[in-house]
């Protein structure tokens, strides 16, 4: 207790007329009280709360939401190697939502001019960009860090790796043919590019109360019968590759094997992008679809995914999202790539049979493309084998 007053007293230019302001703080705001004011009343004085920092970290992380969500599982190996960070993020202001609950990131910019001008005005020790776009790397490059890790612009105004790691996943992103014969996940790549030893982190996702009070009000209206098995279908992957989500025909089949062969009860997820298809399916399953809806927001999204003992999902924001929920998961990959997603151990890969697998085109014209030449049985064994290994 001494030592830590000793501390207290030694901070520089931490003296107002009314008492101590601890700014080496981590929880410290400026612009409002620290939680701990708010809800127990103590000031940084006396505060049993205090938690100095002695180095500044800086994620960057804009694209896309899976991306960044899986990008989270980093948080424990920097926090390792960092004990005494504080940690900014800064992303799209849609994925603001996914860093609900996480104690482990001390602030969230976004990417709007607020957010950029307080990235300019302040020093870090370890700046980590693990994004090659152009905006990306043009934020690491203005970011003033005695360190920086991944990606930056060079003097001509084009993406360039910024440490040894960081150039085996630039060269990934330039030339299609080391992306196909890639084997290490994005984790275990990430990791590197950062600088952080193992052990693999989780991705983190944590539901609030509020959350998980609306998720069990959802399951009481709608039948959720708690001692049946209960299999999510996420018809959902986002637009940019068109041909990631699997046929509308597959999914309403692999519904009707779990119902008849394993008496599980089955919820039907997706965003606005899948309201049609989402619409023809529960057309034809005769009452056996728990519709979660198309419009829910992100957070609701997750606390309806943690009803889900297991779920199957193509490449998309759902995967990531159900890893992080520690749910058991059957993940289906056509066009990108499936040695990139790290599973767990709580999961089985469908990879369509097509050589072409892996191509990341945004189209093709291939007749049967890659996903529909993943067969419902091909993903009812999975679930079978998944189901069994738990």
């Amino acid at each position: 207790m001494e030592r830590k007053k000793k501390q207290r007293n030694g901070s520089k230019n931490n003296i107002s007329p009314n008492g101590k302001i601890l700014r080496d703080c981590r929880y410290y705001r400026g612009d409002r009280p620290c939680f701990f004011h708010k809800t127990e009343g103590v000031k940084c004085e006396d505060c049993p709360h205090y938690s100095p920092f002695s180095e500044k970290i800086l994620m960057i992380k804009l694209d896309a939401l899976g991306d960044v969500l899986r990008t989270t599982s980093l948080l424990p190996g920097l926090k390792d190697k960092y004990p005494k960070s504080h940690i900014t993020w800064i992303t799209r202001k849609d994925s603001l939502p996914l860093f609900g609950g996480n104690s482990l990131v001390d602030r969230v910019l976004p990417v709007v001019p607020e957010g950029l001008v307080s990235l300019s005005a302040e020093n870090f020790s370890v700046a980590v960009n693990l994004d090659t776009s152009f905006l990306s790397a043009g934020l690491m490059t203005i970011a003033s860090a005695e360190r920086k890790f991944g990606f930056g612009l060079d003097e001509l105004g084009q993406v360039r790796a910024l440490n040894a790691e960081a150039e085996a996943w630039l060269r990934m992103s330039v030339f299609d043919d080391l992306k196909k014969s890639n084997r290490r996940t994005y984790q275990a790549i990430a990791r590197k590019i950062a600088g952080i030893s193992p052990p693999e982190g989780e991705i983190i996702i944590r539901l609030l109360p509020a959350e998980a009070e609306f998720a069990a009000e959802f399951a009481a209206r709608h039948g959720y019968d708690r001692d049946r098995l209960h299999i999510g279908l996420n018809t959902g992957a986002g637009g940019r590759w068109k041909h990631k989500k699997w046929t509308r025909e597959g999914t309403l089949a692999l519904a009707r094997l779990c119902r008849d062969r394993l008496n599980a009860q089955l919820l039907l997820y997706g965003g606005p992008e899948e309201e049609e298809r989402n619409r023809w399916l529960l057309s034809r399953a005769e009452g056996i679809l728990i519709d979660t809806g198309c419009h829910n927001s992100l957070r609701e999204f997750f606390s309806l995914l943690n009803l889900s003992d297991l779920m199957v999902t193509s490449d998309s924001l759902a995967l990531h999202a159900a890893l992080g929920l520690k749910k058991k998961v059957v993940a289906l990959f056509g066009p990108t790539s499936s040695a990139e997603v790290e599973m767990y151990g709580r999961g089985e890969k469908v990879v369509t049979p097509l050589a072409c697998r892996c191509c990341y085109l945004t189209d093709c014209a291939v007749e049967p493309d890659c996903m529909e030449s993943i067969t419902p049985e091909m993903v009812f064994a999975a679930v079978r084998k998944l189901m069994r290994s738990g």
